[in-house]
């Protein structure tokens, strides 16, 4: 099935806003069935509606909860509650919208849409944006002397709408026609004293511009500078890298609304941001700020026992001289007392999940700019690489420098920006596993542990930007045959430096991405393969067990590459004949018709041509088997094909049938010529 295709990332395919930490969790609401629940958001006390708010909202977090609610159509009992007269009720209410959208997915977010959600919500995003400068603050109570509950019911708020907009087209066709951009941009101006708010709508901006024209003519100059300055604010904290990352990301979706004279400049700032993100060690941040944890967690502790002393002996005094003047406890040594300045909890948690997810925004942006830009409902779009192009890389990979290239594809200006920026330098570093002292940190520590996910999918990413750049660059401007064997040897490590095989799947699609792409690319040159003989057969082995079609595609077709090369040398028939073996049974015996063809196609390359192809063919009796296998592969395209594959691919496939008669027609010829 020929070259590998850049492939661009859809943001449709996660649901970030995730769910709402209860504000209530020691009143044990899952004992509460669905319908009382739901009855008391209907009571007439605020604060029996806002404990029933918080209480669906902790439920909601558990999936298996979610019909009993659905059943009871919790979307239209709590929708009316977003413009409660109580701002309590309202920030709860939006909290268990939230959760149910980021816990329910796809479906649930249609329903929540087909009830019309989005009118009591706009409604609440309107309002919150005019009164977002009330300074509407909170009693003191519950220790929290400062909370503004306007910008707190916003971010709910803009969660939730986040996550019906990624999963619904009509929820941005109503944020289009209702005019909610200017209430969101009026949030994001809060950046420099709420940078949480700012980057909640940051993700929302960034899916609602996506693949979304007529969202276009409303970034006017005003709307633009907005962007802008919350794109140049030069607070150094990880939120305000994924802050900056995300409006990068926005701007470039809404580029073609951007002056012609100042395009070039905007994209150079873009790329500007997105090399400072990769450029920052996500290993080293993660040592750095598990030890700053340390150190607050033990400073905490030792106030606290400090406090408690105080406590005791004012006790003391207070008891020896009733006559003396009562002091309020927790006011003793106010000076001394540095607890209000201590950070929130977990916030060095918070600062390396920021920077990881920015620099996982920034690769994925990479590669959507190395693609074309076809739009598709599927959430990894498919597109045809660009021989075209008039692309180009400069300087080449070593072990000290990484590999220079610039691959974008839009116009002189964008490469030499992307080259400035060292960005594929940055890319290349981030293919390599996670510091090893990091990912002990994470594993022994529970609240830790989920970065290790998030370090892997940056690396993933990393891979499938070089992925994509493979493709858009032609040998020369790579560098030349020895920074290509440089880059070889590199990916070559990274699948078998470990002593076990690597089984995840989505690293497994990307290295084999990798790897395709550059093997291509060598081929094309004639450039010497990295990977030995053994070292290929066991990669093709362990990764034809992946349950992921798309690594086996991959494996099908890096064999394909890897054997006609071999074919065009001397004495390599015997390892030809295990690779041709090797691919006739993944062609007779896989169960997906995507990857029967590819094995075909690998087939037809491998032993197209060359004394050493012939030789092995006749010894795997190649053309009986071809012959023999040719109607089974014809009924299977009429039996399977329609209804589990899409047009594209049964054309491919028909593309497949057509050459195998070819092939086996060209066998037979060699078969009949003298030797």
């Amino acid at each position: 099935m020929g070259k590998s295709r850049a492939r661009r990332f859809r943001r449709a395919g996660r649901f970030p806003a995730g769910p709402q930490q209860c504000r209530d969790e020691e009143r044990g609401p899952e004992e509460e069935p669905a319908a009382e629940l739901l009855d008391k958001l209907q009571h007439p006390s605020a604060e029996v509606r806002e404990f029933a708010c918080a209480s669906i909202s902790k439920l909601l977090q558990q999936e298996h909860v979610i019909p009993a609610f659905l059943q009871r159509d919790v979307v239209r009992c709590l929708g009316p509650l977003l413009m409660d007269h109580s701002l309590a009720v309202r920030e709860t209410a939006a909290g268990a919208l939230r959760n149910l959208s980021a816990c329910g997915g796809f479906e649930v977010c249609d329903d929540m849409v087909t009830k019309d959600i989005m009118t009591p919500l706009v409604a609440l995003l309107k309002e919150c944006s005019t009164g977002l400068d009330a300074n509407q603050l909170s009693p003191k109570k519950c220790g929290d002397m400062n909370k503004n509950y306007i910008e707190d019911i916003a971010n709910e708020a803009i969660n939730l709408l986040w996550n019906v907009c990624e999963c619904n087209n009509t929820a941005v066709h109503i944020f289009n026609k209702e005019g909610c951009l200017d209430a969101v941009l009026h949030y994001i101006k809060k950046f420099s004293t709420n940078v949480d708010l700012a980057v909640s709508v940051a993700n929302c901006l960034q899916a609602v511009t996506e693949d979304n024209p007529d969202l276009l003519s409303s970034f006017d100059a005003s709307a633009l500078q907005v962007l802008e300055t919350v794109m140049l604010c030069p607070e150094s904290t990880m939120k305000h890298v994924l802050l900056r990352t995300l409006i990068a990301g926005t701007i470039w979706n809404i580029k073609d609304s951007i002056p012609p004279g100042s395009l070039g400049s905007t994209i150079n700032a873009i790329l500007k941001i997105f090399s400072d993100s990769l450029a920052i060690d996500a290993g080293e941040m993660i040592i750095r700020m598990n030890e700053a944890e340390k150190n607050r967690l033990k400073l905490t502790a030792d106030t606290e026992t400090e406090k408690n002393m105080n406590d005791i002996i004012d006790n003391c005094v207070l008891n020896e001289d009733d006559d003396m003047e009562e002091i309020p406890k927790g006011k003793v040594r106010k000076e001394n007392d540095i607890s209000d300045l201590l950070p929130s909890d977990k916030w060095e948690l918070k600062e390396v999940t920021a920077l990881l997810m920015a620099q996982q925004t920034a690769l994925e942006i990479i590669v959507n700019m190395c693609c074309s830009e076809d739009p598709s409902d599927d959430e990894w779009e498919e597109l045809s690489s660009s021989d075209e192009s008039d692309l180009f890389m400069e300087n080449s990979y070593n072990e000290g420098s990484g590999l220079l290239m610039s691959p974008l594809c839009l116009s002189d200006e964008v490469n030499s920006a992307f080259l400035n920026n060292l960005i594929p330098k940055k890319i290349l570093e981030k293919t390599a596993f996670p510091n090893s002292v990091a990912l002990d940190i994470c594993m022994h520590n529970p609240s830790w542990k989920p970065l290790i996910k998030k370090l892997n999918a940056v690396q993933c990413r990393a891979l499938m930007c070089l992925h994509s750049i493979l493709l858009v660059s032609d040998v020369d401007s790579l560098g030349g045959a020895s920074a290509l064997q440089s880059l070889a040897q590199h990916l070559s490590q990274l699948v078998f430096s470990k002593q076990e095989f690597p089984t995840d799947t989505e690293f497994l699609e990307a290295i084999t991405s990798a790897l395709r792409a550059l093997l291509q690319t060598m081929a094309s040159k004639n450039i010497s393969q990295c990977m030995t003989p053994e070292q290929l057969l066991s990669l093709c082995e362990a990764g034809i067990r992946s349950s992921n079609a798309s690594v086996r595609v991959n494996i099908v077709s890096i064999l394909g590459i890897s054997g006609s090369i071999l074919a065009k040398g001397q004495d390599t028939a015997e390892m030809l004949k295990m690779i041709g073996k090797f691919l006739l049974e993944v062609a007779m015996k896989e169960s997906s018709l995507v990857v029967a063809g590819e094995a075909l196609d690998a087939l037809f390359d491998v032993f197209a041509d060359g004394e050493e192809a012939e030789k092995a063919a006749l010894q795997i009796k190649l053309l009986p088997a071809l012959k023999e296998f040719q109607p089974v592969f014809k009924m299977r395209i009429r039996k399977e094909g329609k209804g589990q594959y899409s047009t594209d691919q049964l054309c491919v496939l028909d593309n497949v049938k057509m050459n195998l008669r070819r092939f086996i027609a060209y066998q037979e010829t060699v078969g009949k010529t003298p030797t």
